[in-house]
């Protein structure tokens, strides 16, 4: 897929206001540590995540999506009655039905001419989001429009913890599939797209290309527990690794030829933030330069949806990506799916 009249206006992102360590959830787990003999410092190890964001207790998704909505918003210079379409991406919702695009839509005092619903593919939906726009403004349809995600952790951590201190039948190796969930972080990015032909902002989506894998659905699977223990969920990291990095490197193989690039005019690559295994395995199977990769893993964890989007927007703000630079968001998702997009800024 490409686009020709694509561009972008302005990110917004919000951090939660608590920082939350990985020695702490350790802490927190001591119990288990010690009866399964553990050694502190596991997680960390393993990840590569120092720390991770919460919000305060009973912040809900629409509420997080609407804190970056409005910094996206100021930062583009858009007037809400300007957004012709909101697309809500989070794992997290609000809840079953109205869809969350709603509480965002009037949280941001929007038109009741902006189309508005919910687009969910675990963390690849931002990604998904900015496509869905992109098609619409491409035809036509739509001038401008917002993608906004707002993840909420805390809840799935919460969950975890207390399934792994009280489940006295856990052993070191089936306490593995649980352990992924501790890495999940919170937080909240916008993203206001538009027709060049209308405003040029001078920075472009290109396009980009896509894979499926769902043979390997069952690898990552979670919700909320039949027996009340709150939401859970149940991870084969290293089986995920192998395929998720497959998957991607068989979207990857159509990435560059698609929009006519060589990886040398690539300047910056943002991708899912998983662990630090994840992002050497994937790099080494596609053959780039891992210091092109602007991360956010250690201080951010793994924010779902969230996750690419506020690492390129980061990232544009530490001037990692400037204007002419080329950048390609390289995206991964339990499913199996793999979404890649490229962007001249």
């Amino acid at each position: 897929m490409r686009y020709s009249r694509v561009c972008f206006h302005s990110f917004g992102y919000e951090l939660p206001p608590r920082e939350v360590s990985s020695d702490e959830l350790e802490q927190r787990l001591e119990p288990l540590y010690t009866r399964l003999k553990l050694p502190q410092g596991r997680l960390e190890l393993m990840s590569g995540i120092r720390s991770r964001r919460f919000w305060e207790k009973g912040t809900k998704p629409s509420q997080a999506a609407v804190k970056a909505g409005v910094k996206a918003l100021a930062l583009s210079d858009t007037k809400p009655e300007e957004i012709e379409c909101l697309i809500f991406t989070s794992v997290s919702r609000d809840m079953m039905e109205p869809a969350t695009a709603a509480f965002v839509h009037n949280g941001l005092n929007l038109s009741p001419r902006c189309q508005i619903f919910d687009l969910s593919n675990a963390c690849l939906g931002f990604l998904n989001g900015m496509i869905m726009l992109a098609n619409m403004i491409e035809l036509g349809q739509v001038k401008k429009g917002l993608v906004v995600a707002g993840e909420t952790a805390e809840e799935l951590v919460e969950s975890t913890i207390q399934h792994l201190l009280h489940d006295t039948t856990l052993t070191r190796k089936t306490v593995k599939p649980v352990f992924a969930s501790l890495t999940i972080g919170s937080g909240a990015v916008g993203l206001v797209m538009g027709d060049s032909k209308i405003h040029d902002t001078g920075h472009y989506l290109k396009g980009g290309t896509y894979r499926t894998n769902t043979a390997h659905n069952d690898l990552c699977q979670g919700g909320a527990t039949s027996s009340g223990q709150g939401t859970l969920m149940n991870t084969d990291s290293e089986t995920l690794l192998e395929q998720g990095v497959a998957t991607a490197a068989g979207c990857w193989q159509e990435f560059l030829p698609e929009l006519d690039w060589k990886e040398q005019s690539v300047k910056r690559y943002f991708c899912h933030q998983v662990g630090r295994a994840h992002a050497q395995k994937l790099f080494e199977t596609l053959e780039l330069d891992p210091a092109k990769n602007f991360e956010t893993l250690s201080h951010l964890g793994n924010v779902g949806s969230v996750a690419a989007p506020i690492t390129m927007a980061m990232g544009i703000e530490n001037k990692v990506l400037l204007p002419g630079d080329r950048g390609a968001i390289l995206g991964i998702g339990s499913g199996i799916n793999s979404l890649m997009l490229g962007v001249e800024w």
